[in-house]
């Protein structure tokens, strides 16, 4: 079997990483924008990223392959971060761990924000997307409230669990475009003050 060679010390493994990360870091800058890239292209994507277009077919079938698979990318990356505060903090902390982490996360890096929760982004792979992680956040919420309740799973869990999912991503929607004027430790206060008042047992009793 021939071998893929390698350049400047770096093998064909590796080279080919290296483009997948530089295509997915433009789809994020070109997504992320405040203006909505109504006409996203192969072209603009392998502009942005730097790299050949030829090279942009070795990872991904077309543009909406790509980005689903910024949008994935993203969102594992904050769930991922988002859970392990949650893990680490003292019970009557989760909460507020959760939505700091999310908060912080979006005020570092405005692009993600954008991305999981603008209201001016259009693309239909994205809105999809959002459909798709919104159904799984509020699943994994609603088996968060069941495990610190100690409950069985019930549509009132599930209601709650949506209307969360919904609330913070709405919040954080009009905190982007200043129609919420808080700082990000004023966001955090009120999400948590918030979703604490959510937390009461009899909201999810039978």
């Amino acid at each position: 079997m021939t071998q893929a060679r390698s350049y400047g010390g770096v093998d064909a493994a590796d080279r080919l990483a290296r483009r997948r990360a530089r295509l997915l870091e433009a789809g994020l800058e070109l997504l992320g924008r405040d203006v909505d890239p109504a006409e996203l292209t192969v072209r603009g994507i392998c502009h942005e990223a730097g790299v050949a277009t030829r090279y942009f077919y070795e990872g991904f079938a077309d543009k909406d392959e790509l980005v689903a698979a910024v949008f994935d990318w993203v969102v594992t990356g904050l769930a991922t971060t988002t859970q392990a505060a949650v893990a680490a903090a003292r019970p009557e902390e989760k909460i507020r761990a959760g939505m700091a982490n999310i908060v912080r996360t979006i005020e570092q890096d405005p692009r993600i924000g954008r991305l999981m929760f603008g209201s001016g982004l259009s693309n239909t792979t994205v809105v999809r997307k959002r459909r798709e992680s919104g159904a799984l956040f509020a699943m994994l919420s609603g088996q968060h409230v069941e495990t610190t309740l100690r409950r069985p799973a019930n549509d009132r869990i599930t209601a709650v669990a949506h209307f969360v999912v919904g609330g913070v991503g709405q919040t954080i929607s009009a905190w982007l475009t200043g129609e919420i004027r808080l700082t990000p430790d004023e966001l955090v206060d009120q999400l948590t003050a918030i979703l604490g008042d959510l937390a009461e047992p009899r909201l999810f009793q039978d």
